[in-house]
């Protein structure tokens, strides 16, 4: 087994990115070798406030001396097609913040330069490692619930309002579907796949045009699937997966890291503890 370190470097200095430094804290073999930022005094905070060595005020001046094993991009959203990239101009491996383009072109683009000249682009969608997630899919695939009738995922927030902030600016990839629809997409496409057809989507706008609250029903064969979001309404956060013979309920919060298995008539069946807030070793 090799005793190598893998370098990472982080593009972007925000709070998404000291969550991230947290996670590489805990793994021996990893290390966060240095952090770029628009603002170099930015950069040297973050990089002083974490213990990371090195700094930059320059993203591409990062992967020019720095040649890490791989780059984090925590940046707002609105640069995440320009910093990959980037970095594949340079070679380097890429696992970007979600919602990681803005739309599917920009996708399309990345993906075939990654297949074409073999190098790793991923999302960092945390929910594909939630252990609790994880439980979910196995007590599904056991049959625990029956046949599959109805599912839902929903996750909304009273997100500080500020037409230049990250939530509400449509220059910097503002709105529900970007911060937040993503995650219930990701959750229920998890289950289910893709073989739905989409029959009602109902998008509530801000001040500033981005949308603020969404409602999408996807419609699989056998079931509908219904996703809500929104920046200003505190949500009751939760995947449910229902069924002919009970339903799974995850709550979304970090502080109810678990699973919840339910009978026909509603009287809990099991639940279980998923540790942590994330798998940090799988992700």
């Amino acid at each position: 087994m090799s005793t190598e370190t893998f370098r990472w470097g982080i593009l972007g200095a925000g709070q998404i990115a000291v969550k991230f430094c947290d996670a590489v804290k805990s793994i021996a073999d990893c290390t966060v070798a240095a952090v770029g930022s628009k603002s170099f005094s930015r950069a040297e905070t973050f990089a002083r406030e974490n213990g990371i060595s090195r700094w930059y005020g320059d993203y591409e001046e990062l992967l020019k001396k720095e040649r890490p094993d791989a780059v984090y991009i925590a940046a707002t959203s609105n640069d995440h097609y320009r910093l990959t990239m980037m970095a594949l101009d340079y070679e380097i491996p890429v696992l970007c913040e979600k919602a990681m383009f803005q739309n599917s072109g920009q996708a399309s683009v990345v993906f075939a330069r990654s297949e074409k000249e073999k190098v790793f682009v991923m999302e960092a969608m945390w929910s594909r490692f939630l252990p609790a997630v994880r439980t979910a899919a196995k007590w599904l695939e056991q049959g625990r619930i029956g046949k599959v009738t109805a599912a839902e995922a929903a996750i909304g927030f009273l997100a500080p309002y500020d037409p230049s902030n990250r939530y509400f600016s449509p220059a910097l990839g503002g709105g529900a579907a970007l911060d937040l629809t993503v995650y219930t997409f990701e959750l229920l496409t998890g289950f289910f796949g893709n073989g739905f057809c989409c029959t009602d989507i109902t998008v509530y706008p801000s001040e500033t045009g981005v949308d603020e609250t969404e409602h999408i029903v996807l419609e699989y064969p056998e079931f509908p699937a219904v996703m809500t979001t929104s920046l200003r309404a505190p949500l009751e956060e939760r995947l449910v997966l229902c069924g002919t013979a009970g339903r799974i309920v995850v709550p979304h919060r970090d502080t109810k890291a678990c699973a919840e298995l339910f009978d026909r008539i509603n009287e809990e069946l099991e639940k279980k503890k998923a540790g942590g807030h994330y798998d940090r070793k799988r992700t």
